[in-house]
């Protein structure tokens, strides 16, 4: 697959019955003995649920990254980025049993026209219910889904420093992009590099948008923070970021603390999220916190990167959950091989073995 020089892939190569399911968590994650447990999804498919679709031309032809889970109308929806060699656009996926999945096509297309969108656009979450252990089910705001997405200006793949805006909709087939909302030229050091994956939170009568975002030096970090808003149009980024810094040398998130996915369970709020270490893997981590702008690390991987020759022996990461059946499923970017030769698809670990 083709690159851009010092792009962020090329750097890490260094039913009815979902609508009404009832909130209730695994058996294991009730038992108490494991503080950890109810976020724990220990059990892996161990094997691509989606992965580059090989049709020329296609906009997922190369590889497919970056999920997110809802539900709607009694199905699942599994929205995800497509590569197709020049840029990102974004796709879309329906399921019924959340392993056998539909190709839908392009939700959200790149505009040659545009500037800020004419090579890469990635819708990386649409406002859902917070609750951890729950199906998914969408939000509306003024009768309107809402989109969070972040586009970078070059061709390949992540190449130069991505923006993040809103997308709106009322039958999630049509979008209505709006200009950007948040810029690295306007944030701290910690951000200047790039902003990378939002997600979108409403709590009470406030929006968060969680983001992670890079310096600007060759050999970069990453971190996450967030921004605030009462209307979607004014954003203020929380003066305690970011949120997530990076681990002492050798903690798995040393060089990032990425694409978070923000949930709430009884009281406590997680943040999942991948960390990259200097040992070159990256895996799935969690901070749990009393609210939306305290989180404190827990001691624990939650979905590791695989044995040699696995579908994630270099990279497990970028995680989104969802809840069906009494189990939890934590879907995640699984990359095996090595780049430039590597293969990039979704994946899925679960809370039950299969």
């Amino acid at each position: 697959m083709t690159s851009q020089p010092f792009s962020r892939r090329g750097l890490l190569a260094g039913g009815a019955a979902v609508a009404g399911a009832a909130i209730v968590p695994p058996a294991f994650a009730r038992a108490g003995a494991d503080p950890d447990a109810w976020l724990r999804t220990p059990y892996k498919y161990n094997r691509l649920v989606l992965g580059g679709s090989g049709v020329a031309g296609a906009f997922d032809e190369k590889a497919v990254d970056c999920p997110f889970l809802f539900s709607h109308a009694g199905r699942f929806y599994l929205t995800y980025v497509g590569f197709d060699g020049t840029g990102y656009q974004t796709g879309i996926a329906v399921s019924d049993d959340l392993v056998n999945w539909q190709r839908q096509g392009i939700m959200l297309a790149r505009d040659p026209a545009d500037p800020v969108t004419r090579y890469n656009v990635a819708s990386a979450s649409i406002l859902r219910e917070n609750e951890l252990y729950s199906p998914g089910r969408l939000t509306q705001v003024n009768g309107e889904y809402v989109c969070a997405w972040h586009a970078y200006p070059s061709a390949g793949y992540e190449a130069g420093p991505a923006v993040i805006g809103l997308a709106f909709s009322r039958d999630l087939k049509t979008w209505r992009r709006d200009k950007p909302i948040l810029f690295p030229e306007g944030g701290a050091e910690w951000e200047r590099g790039g902003l990378y994956k939002p997600y979108l939170v409403k709590q009470g009568d406030t929006f968060y948008l969680f983001y992670n975002a890079k310096t600007a030096e060759k050999r970069w970090h990453e971190q996450t923070g967030v921004a605030t808003s009462k209307d979607l149009k004014t954003w203020r980024r929380y003066p305690g970021n970011p949120l997530l810094h990076n681990g002492p040398a050798g903690a798995p998130d040393d060089r990032f603390a990425s694409d978070p996915f923000v949930a709430t369970h009884r009281g406590q709020w997680a943040m999942f999220y991948f960390g990259l270490s200097t040992d070159g893997k990256a895996r799935e981590l969690v901070a749990t916190g009393p609210d939306p702008l305290h989180f404190t690390k827990r001691n624990t991987v939650l979905v590791d990167a695989g044995a040699p020759g696995s579908i994630d022996d270099d990279y497990a990461h970028k995680p989104a959950l969802i809840y069906h059946k009494g189990d939890l499923y934590h879907f995640y970017c699984a990359v095996g091989g090595h780049y430039p030769n590597d293969v990039r698809g979704i994946s899925v670990a679960r809370s039950r073995p299969w």
